[in-house]
This record gives structure tokens, C-alpha cells and sequence, in this order.
């Protein structure tokens, strides 16, 4: 239960002479070349596992697969009364910037883990515009049959720290922006094949918790046309656009089913058997009218769905701290998630 190397590639800031001329920017995050190069910019920074800001989470890093270098960061309370469920979540970022180690999500899921009293796995997937989409989904299920290989070993090994505490039964997936349309995705394909409390057995899926889900499209709502962003925000229309643009696939718009789950062209709602769902929207930001349409969505496709509604915030803000009222937001939010995890 050692901490990964700090060096994560995706992180690296080599040079930028001779790279040519830049194609895309979202300025102070990442510059692409028209060579294909990639400059990520340190934003925001990494952290060890063995940082300890919640002192009753103990935290350690685990890879999942070799062969992509896709790893997670558990988050296991200390002082867990029987098994705990599990919450695989992930972070956001457009797809294309991000990291579990990155210490703005470190600190908010130790205190999540505290407050909800659950397990956490934090999923660190392969970023675009190296990765395009579905390579992060891809990464997503594989992260969540991973979990069930973990529920179905007998054993002892290293990695039972963890799974001794875990109850395979109450297993959630969950992200926010980017994070939160993975965490759609692979409860979408999973709710393809099956009932998800038996598709994954002996791991049963009980809910989804999107916050700020990232879901695009070529027609613009009304908060994406008329809220204004102020300086600190950290989503405009402008670099949402741009992530859309570095995320797909080459030649798709903006209402490929993988950025608009409700275009004609992304299954249907109603054929997917889908596990109750938390959405956490945020008043102040342009998607907010964008998942209240996937809220009224779940309705009507006869799903179970719960909305959260934060007055007065951002994108992010529980991430970010960029709002006058992000902590006490981000307070409503805990509990709103240590609620839906409670009741499964």
C-alpha cells in the first residue's frame, strides 16, 4: 500500500520549442501542438497517498491494469464498524486534464469517505486528447470488473487492506463533470446487458452519483447561452467547446452520443436498466439547464432519480472552493450523498 510515483506522465511539462504552431488551449491547463504534443500544466497539485487530511481515512494507491497504467486511490475509514459500501468514483477535468492524485479531489473524497462512511476507489483513466473517447468509458467498466474480480477472490494479498472492509453488496459509481458522465456511461452499458444488481454478481450495483454531470450538445440550452461566467469559474462555453473538441473522436460534433446522452442517435432511456440516480447541479453553472433536461429525462423514461439543486455555485465549486458559499454548499452536498448511499 505504497504512494505511485509522482512523475504520472500526463503531468509532465516538457518543452514547447519546436513544437510548432498550438492548435488547442484552455489556458493555465493544457496546450496541444499541431505535432501532437501535449503540455499539461501544473494547475493544480499532486499529492501522496500518504497525505492524511481527513486523519481517520487512511488512503493508499493501487494499479488496476498494467497494460493501460490506469491505477486508483482508495479511501477506507479507520474506524469501520462491519463493511462498508463501496463508491468507484471519478474525477473530472473535460476528459482531458485531471488526476486522482490531484489534491483538490484527494481532500474532498477523504472527507467524503469520513462523512458518508464508505469506501472510496478513484479512478485515474487515461485523458484525451492522447486517449480520445471511449477511452476513458473503456477505462470506467474496466475499473468496475475489476471491482467484481476483487469480490470474487477468496484470498489474502495485498490488497485486502482494503477489501476486507468492503461490502461487494452496496457498490455505487459516481464522478463529477467528465467523472460523472463516466460514471453514466458504465452504469449505461452495464444496464445494456442486465438487471445491475446481478450483472456484475457477486458485486451489486445500487446507485450512480452524478454531479455536474459534462454533457454536451450542438443546440445550446438557455443556461449555456445566458449565464455569465465570472473569471473564476471554472467552465465557460468557450473551453467546454474545447474539451468537446480534444475528447471525441475525430470529425464528431457535440451530439455524439458520448457527449449528448439524449440525442437520437444514444439509446434509449428506456431500454436501459438503470440503478437510482443522484444528480447534483449547480445554480451558477452552464450545464445546469443541460441536466435538469437529463433529470426530466430519467423521469420520463420511468427511472429513479433524485436532484440536487446548490444556490448560489459553480462548476466544481466542491472541488475548487471558487464561490462565497462553496463550503456550505459542499456541506449540503455530503450529506445529500451520505443519504442516497445510506438508504441502499
Amino acid at each position: 500500500m505504497g504512494a505511485l510515483p509522482m512523475g504520472d506522465p500526463r503531468l509532465d511539462l516538457q518543452g514547447s520549442k519546436d513544437q510548432g504552431a498550438v492548435v488547442e488551449e484552455i489556458v493555465g491547463l493544457i496546450r496541444v501542438y499541431k505535432n501532437g504534443h501535449v503540455d499539461r500544466l501544473p494547475a493544480v497539485s499532486d499529492v501522496p497517498c500518504t497525505w492524511a487530511p481527513e486523519a481517520n481515512v487512511t488512503s493508499g494507491d493501487v494499479v488496476i491494469n498494467h497494460s493501460t497504467g490506469v491505477w486508483a486511490r482508495f479511501y477506507v475509514p479507520n474506524k469501520a464498524q462491519g463493511r462498508l459500501p463501496l463508491l468507484v468514483y471519478f474525477h473530472g477535468g473535460g476528459f482531458c486534464v485531471g488526476s486522482a492524485a490531484w489534491s483538490c479531489y484527494h481532500e474532498f473524497l477523504a472527507r467524503l469517505a469520513s462523512r458518508a462512511g464508505c469506501l472510496i476507489m478513484s479512478v485515474n483513466y487515461r485523458l484525451a486528447p492522447e486517449h480520445r473517447l471511449p477511452a476513458a468509458y473503456e477505462d470506467g467498466l474496466a475499473a468496475t470488473r475489476w471491482v467484481r474480480q476483487q469480490a470474487s477472490y477468496g484470498g489474502s494479498d495485498e490488497f485486502n487492506w482494503w477489501r476486507m472492509h468492503c461490502n461487494f453488496a452496496r457498490v455505487f459509481l459516481g464522478g463529477d463533470s467528465a467523472g460523472a458522465s463516466i460514471a453514466h456511461g458504465v452504469a449505461g452499458q452495464l444496464g445494456s446487458l442486465g438487471d445491475p444488481e446481478t450483472v456484475l454478481k457477486p458485486v451489486c450495483l445500487r446507485g450512480v452519483i452524478l454531479i455536474q454531470p459534462f454533457f454536451g450538445g450542438e443546440a445550446r440550452t438557455a443556461s449555456e447561452r445566458n449565464l455569465v461566467q465570472a473569471s473564476r469559474s471554472a467552465l465557460s462555453l468557450t473551453t467546454s467547446d474545447c474539451y468537446w473538441r480534444m475528447a471525441l473522436p475525430l470529425g464528431c460534433n457535440r451530439d455524439h452520443p458520448w457527449c449528448n446522452p439524449l440525442a437520437k442517435s444514444a439509446p434509449r432511456l428506456e431500454g436501459l436498466r438503470l440503478p437510482p440516480v443522484l444528480v447534483c447541479i449547480s445554480e451558477m453553472d452552464i450545464l445546469r439547464d443541460r441536466n435538469l433536461e437529463f433529470c426530466k429525462a430519467l423521469r420520463s423514461a420511468g427511472k429513479s432519480v433524485e436532484q440536487a439543486m446548490y444556490a448560489g455555485v459553480g462548476h466544481a465549486f466542491q472541488v475548487l472552493h471558487n464561490y462565497h458559499m462553496s463550503q456550505a454548499r459542499t456541506h449540503e452536498m455530503l450529506a445529500h450523498i451520505k443519504a442516497f448511499i445510506s438508504n441502499r
